[in-house]
C-alpha cells in the first residue's frame, strides 16, 4: 500500500496543506511571542476598551487556531477523505 501511486498522491495531497499552514502559523506565533519579548512596550499600547495591542495578538491566536482547524477540516473533506475512501475500498475489495 505504502509504495502504490494512490498513497503517494494521498501524501502529497495531505503535505502540501499541513507543511506550509504549519509553517505560516509558527511564524505567525514567533511574531508574537517576539512581539512580546523586544517591543513589550508597543504591545502594551493601549487601543481602547482596557484593551491593548498585546491582548488582541494573543485573542487572534486563539482565532487563528480556530479558522486554520476549520480550514483544515474542509480542505481534509474536499481533498484528503475522497482519496483515503478510494484507497479504502480498494484495498479491502
Amino acid at each position: 500500500m505504502h509504495a502504490s501511486p494512490q498513497f503517494k498522491e494521498l501524501r502529497k495531497t495531505y503535505r502540501s496543506f499541513t507543511f506550509p499552514m504549519s509553517i505560516a502559523f509558527f511564524l505567525w506565533f514567533a511574531v508574537y511571542v517576539l512581539a512580546a519579548v523586544f517591543a513589550s512596550d508597543w504591545m502594551a499600547t493601549e487601543i481602547g476598551g482596557g484593551f491593548n495591542i498585546g491582548i488582541v495578538f494573543g485573542l487572534l491566536q486563539f482565532l487563528t487556531t480556530f479558522a486554520i482547524t476549520w480550514i483544515y477540516v474542509v480542505y481534509a473533506n474536499k481533498n484528503i477523505e475522497p482519496q483515503s475512501a478510494a484507497i479504502r475500498e480498494a484495498m479491502e475489495g
